[in-house]
């Protein structure tokens, strides 16, 4: 009971993931201003470059993103996450800090390349996240300290949506998003330097009693029959994908951010174009949606915990209950968002807060799934839907330009709502029919003869 050295971690986890989104979401309001610096502030450089220029520019972060996924969650369980969370995120600063010199020195092409090794360091924070995750987390605390983590993502796009505009048009002018934003991350990585552990086993600080607590809780989820040895576990990869649970759970992830991605990049440009409401124009409305989910995952978290606490629903049904609240009630607001006049403007912006606000229930449901299904793997398991995921987060904001051949035809809007909301539909049902929550059996080694009566528990290093 009371706070832990587990809680500290966790509260670091919050800030590396606050870093890590102010870090991806800087430029796409920096861009306005440094193609617009007239009408911004004039004292700073200003770019000539074309809408399809800074298109380039703001999908290229995820051409590295998406490659490094896979690669981190296997590299995290063999190195450790803290020192591929702390490696990505620091050079992930620094080449922040740089930004504005390499516009200056290589134009928009340096840029776009510089965005590209951003993306590659940060595809290593969320497989690596839920490694650490899975050492600190106690079964039953892991989906209250993982959406606190988790939590992080939606707090740093709040501050970058929130600040940007007012940072750009100030006396320190657009450079300083990114400097404010690299020079935060470098603090970060100084402080998760000395403080941070990737297992209680590196935790130098953690008292007996909660690494016995954490301890107990992971070794209750082992199957009984096997012991966790000390060396590294072989990845059994052919089981991972003949395993339905974890199939489906790539489908859930992949389906969700189709929909996330579907809003962040597209919802602007429909209300600008159907509703007459530039939604970007305005910093604190265009991060409004982005507080009701904050606000709304720890509502889930709360909700979670006392259902846990009072052993009212399985692991497996909570995880489906709320995956379910995040997919299925966005899925018909959006088609109500399809059908809202255009001289109900106020009415689009509610529907759009209550849809992503929603969606804050998913950390509750596939997220923390990865760590259900294998303790031992969930790095790996999360860089694998992760990276299918972001495929899906390119390709929707390309089918939706496939689609809107008029920007201010509501009618073609609405097939983009509608396929969305298709894909939640199918996405959440294969999960609440396929998906577990149990420890699958390629989590435990093949069963060897026991050296002595004490279960071990798998340390990284």
């Amino acid at each position: 009971s009371g706070l832990g050295v587990r809680h500290l971690q966790i509260v670091l986890l919050f800030f590396a993931l606050t870093v890590a989104y102010a870090s991806r979401v800087n430029l796409s309001v920096a861009v306005v201003a440094m193609t617009d610096a007239e009408s911004v502030n004039p004292d700073f450089p200003n770019y000539e470059w074309s809408e399809k220029t800074k298109s380039l520019l703001l999908s290229s972060f995820f051409w590295g993103y998406v490659i490094t996924q896979v690669p981190a969650g296997y590299m995290a369980r063999k190195f450790g996450g803290k020192i591929m969370l702390l490696t990505g995120l620091t050079i992930c600063s620094i080449l922040n800090i740089l930004t504005p010199l390499c516009a200056k020195i290589g134009g928009w092409q340096l840029v776009c390349a510089l965005r590209v090794i951003e993306g590659l360091c940060q595809g290593v924070v969320f497989p690596s996240t839920h490694t650490i995750l899975s050492k600190w987390a106690p079964a039953n605390e892991r989906a209250y300290l993982g959406t606190c983590a988790y939590s992080g993502n939606q707090f740093g796009t709040i501050l970058m949506l929130a600040t940007s505009g007012v940072i750009a048009a100030s006396s320190i002018g657009w450079p300083s998003i990114f400097y404010i934003s690299g020079g935060v991350g470098c603090i970060w990585s100084v402080v998760y330097f000395f403080f941070g552990a990737g297992s209680p086993e590196e935790s130098k600080s953690i008292s007996v009693e909660e690494k016995k607590l954490i301890e107990m809780s992971h070794a209750s989820e082992v199957t009984q029959s096997h012991d966790l040895p000390k060396e590294k576990l072989p990845t059994p990869w052919l089981s991972f994908f003949t395993s339905p649970a974890f199939l489906v759970l790539i489908v859930a992830h992949s389906v969700h951010n189709w929909g996330f991605w579907t809003l962040l990049t597209e919802i602007p440009s429909y209300m600008k174009n159907i509703l007459g409401k530039d939604i970007k124009s305005n910093a604190l409305l265009s991060s409004l949606p982005y507080v009701c989910m904050f606000a709304m995952s720890f509502v889930f978290s709360f909700i979670s915990q006392q259902l846990n606490t009072r052993n009212c629903i399985s692991t497996a049904t909570s995880r489906k209950l709320f995956n379910s609240i995040g997919l299925y009630i966005p899925m018909i607001t959006l088609i109500c968002l399809g059908y809202v006049n255009t001289d109900e403007s106020e009415l689009a912006v509610v529907l759009l807060c209550f849809t992503v606000g929603m969606n804050g229930a998913t950390y509750l449901g596939y997220n923390m799934n990865h760590i259900d299904l294998s303790p031992n793997f969930a790095g790996i398991l999360m860089g694998i839907t992760n990276g299918v995921a972001n495929i899906m987060s390119i390709i929707a904001p390309l089918i939706v330009g496939f689609i809107v051949t008029d920007e201010h035809d509501p009618t073609q809007w609405r097939i983009v709502f509608f396929i969305a909301s298709g894909f939640y539909l199918v996405g959440n049902t294969l999960y609440v029919i396929f998906g577990k929550a149990s420890v699958q059996p390629w989590n435990d080694p093949p069963a060897k003869p026991r050296r002595n009566s004490t279960p071990q528990v798998e340390s990284q290093h």
